[in-house]
């Protein structure tokens, strides 16, 4: 089986050259939007016909006659496309027809109600004897009434809110299928990558080892320049990521700027001690009189405390908030500081209290701006679930913590670009406060592929890549993948 991609700006020019290249029956299995217009994978009708598999063998007896069931209103029939290539979208935006579509389903649902009434009514009328025909149209309407209950279970199947449902159910299977065939498609159209251009393969082996998602590290690849030489291929994958990390540009935006600052993030991330790191750095510009810090970790164990000790070293005075009402006092007191570091309560992202918390933050009177700490260990998928829970009205930022111990910085790279995140610092040690650093996008791209004997017994075989870019086929319609800036 051969499968073609086929690229234009719009498309009606992406449908004209499937139809110069694979012919008007060609089988359209896959369309979808990408930043240069339209992307459309095909086969000719003659390989796609290869793959059916004959539904009766030469010693199989022959099917019975099935009675066809009426045809549908015509206004029905107008609705179901055609799945030949002749038939264009209406606009450039258009999307592609698809065999298993929307209409089709309601066409054979409407198709198997009438059939069924059809029959309900044929075997209704098979059952009056001719005395009761002769009888007139009492007994025969008697007669019906007597085998209404009988037909309820057939006919409820098909009616009122029992045919929304049955629909539902069609649409859902219907997804599935297409799902599955667009993961298998992707599967095989990965594998004839691989043989025919083997800098690809190698380039995907390298960002999933590095612990970039499947799909983002697909989106690089497939746009990756012609031909391009490894080292040259790898220099423009770093600087595609570099482009899209958002950094300060220095760090006069916190330290002579000012404000209100809250530290949030979950149990463990190093909040307390990332806030120690910053409110050193402010001694050292402004010195003590001009910082102020609060804690709101009243759950903790030593939590206090731990800032009671470092304020103690810093020559600055820590405190403690319970409530939202404290926190406007306490923030009231403080007007004249030059900067006020929050040291918040950490708290899982699935636990309720995150959104207490952040409603606390904003009802306190002051523009306090949040600073979401990630941990680099973590997975990707728990961090993005972390942004989403801790996100609320919108956050000022992120510092990536705990970035000594993680074996890989793909997946911290990956969620706050995907998540659009401006990137405050990088912490990489729990000293006070040498371990701290403005963020290098640069550094941190490169970094990101350093670590190659720690990551060496995951990292993924040949064999294995098209089951992992397979399942990346509905993934790469995701919002925040298309906001990605590529070359």
């Amino acid at each position: 089986m051969n499968v073609k991609k086929f690229i234009a700006g719009s498309s009606r020019d992406a449908w004209r050259q499937v139809r110069e290249a694979l012919g008007p029956d060609a089988v359209i299995l896959s369309n979808r939007n990408i930043d240069d217009g339209v992307e459309i994978l095909a086969m000719a009708n003659e390989d796609m016909s290869s793959l059916v598999v004959p539904a009766m063998s030469k010693d199989a007896m022959p099917r019975p006659a099935v009675r066809r069931p009426p045809a549908p209103p015509q206004s029905l029939q107008a609705a179901v496309p055609r799945t030949r290539v002749e038939q264009q979208p209406q606009g450039p935006g258009a999307s592609m027809p698809v065999e298993h579509n929307a209409a089709q389903a309601d066409a054979r649902v409407w198709r198997t109600r009438n059939a069924a009434r059809a029959s309900a009514k044929e075997q209704q009328a098979q059952a009056l004897t001719p005395a009761q025909v002769a009888a007139g149209p009492k007994a025969v309407a008697a007669a019906a009434a007597a085998a209404r209950p009988q037909q309820a279970g057939v006919m409820a199947e098909f009616d009122g809110k029992d045919y929304d449902e049955i629909l539902s159910d069609v649409m859902t299977e219907i997804r599935s299928m297409r799902g599955v065939l667009e993961t298998q498609l992707a599967e095989i159209s990965w594998g004839g990558t691989q043989k025919r251009e083997p800098a690809k393969a190698a380039i995907m082996r390298e960002m999933l080892a590095a612990g970039f998602s499947a799909s983002l590290s697909r989106l690089i690849t497939e746009n990756l320049p012609q031909s391009p030489k490894s080292q040259d291929a790898m220099f423009w994958v770093k600087s595609v990521l570099a482009k899209n990390l958002m950094t300060m540009a220095n760090e006069n935006e916190l330290l002579e700027d000012g404000g209100v600052y809250a530290l949030v993030g979950p149990t463990g991330v190093g909040k307390t001690t990332t806030t120690a790191k910053l409110a050193a750095r402010c001694v050292m510009r402004h010195g003590p009189g001009k910082l102020a810090l609060i804690t709101t970790d009243g759950y903790r164990i030593g939590g206090y405390e731990q800032l009671r000790i470092y304020g103690k070293i810093l020559g600055v005075m820590v405190h403690s908030v319970k409530d939202e009402s404290d926190l406007r006092i306490a923030l009231d007191e403080l007007r004249g500081k030059h900067t006020v570091l929050i040291d918040t309560a950490g708290m899982g992202q699935r636990d309720q209290m995150v959104a207490e918390q952040a409603a606390m933050l904003s009802g306190a009177g002051t523009d306090i701006k949040r600073l979401l700490c990630l941990n680099a260990t973590a997975t990707g998928g728990t961090l993005n679930e972390v942004v989403s829970a801790y996100s609320g009205d919108g956050l000022a930022g992120c510092i990536i913590t705990k970035l000594d111990e993680a074996a890989t910085i793909g997946n911290v790279l990956d969620v706050v670009i995907r998540q659009k995140l401006n990137l405050y610092y990088v912490a990489n040690g729990q000293r006070v406060p040498e371990d701290l650093h403005v963020a290098n996008r640069l550094y941190l791209a490169d970094r990101a592929f350093k670590l190659k004997r720690e990551t060496a017994p995951f990292e993924f075989q040949d064999a294995e890549l098209p089951v992992v870019v397979g399942p990346t086929a509905t993934a790469m319609n995701d919002k925040s993948l298309r906001e990605v800036i590529l070359g």
